[in-house]
């Protein structure tokens, strides 16, 4: 073994494996029937993450609510699981589930964590609100 990882560039042990990312998904039927969405979310979890179940219940939740102004009808929401990415794991390990909006150049804006207890009317307000800025 050491003399495979002699033979390795410096630093190359090192190196993360790339990983796959899942692709976005709309949240609700409507938004897959519609034009591609802009607006789009990412949350990070990882399996077993009772507040991550809990948050993607909500969100799933909150996409179906009807008779609001604060629609997520054309939010696509993609799901990573922190355990496939040692960087992700490092940045989130202890924050998760962490939700991030895509900005138009692709970058990601951490959003403001979202507390277990609101309601599901609350927690499409502060979605919403999030992309309405």
């Amino acid at each position: 073994m050491a003399a495979a990882l002699a033979a390795l560039p410096r630093g190359a042990s090192r190196l993360a494996p790339r990983v796959r990312q899942p692709p976005f998904r709309a949240l609700c039927a409507a938004a897959a029937a519609g034009e591609a969405s802009k607006r789009r979310l990412v949350l990070y979890s990882k399996p077993g993450c009772c507040l991550c179940d809990g948050l993607k219940e909500k969100l799933h939740a909150a996409s179906l609510l009807a008779g609001t102004p604060y629609s997520l009808a054309s939010l696509e929401l993609q799901e990573r699981d922190i355990t496939t990415n040692p960087e992700w794991e490092r940045l989130y390990q202890y924050e998760i589930p962490v939700l991030a909006k895509v900005l138009p150049d692709g970058t990601e804006e951490i959003l403001p964590r979202l507390s277990p207890r609101l309601s599901v009317e609350l927690v499409q307000k502060k979605i919403y609100s999030a992309f309405d800025q």
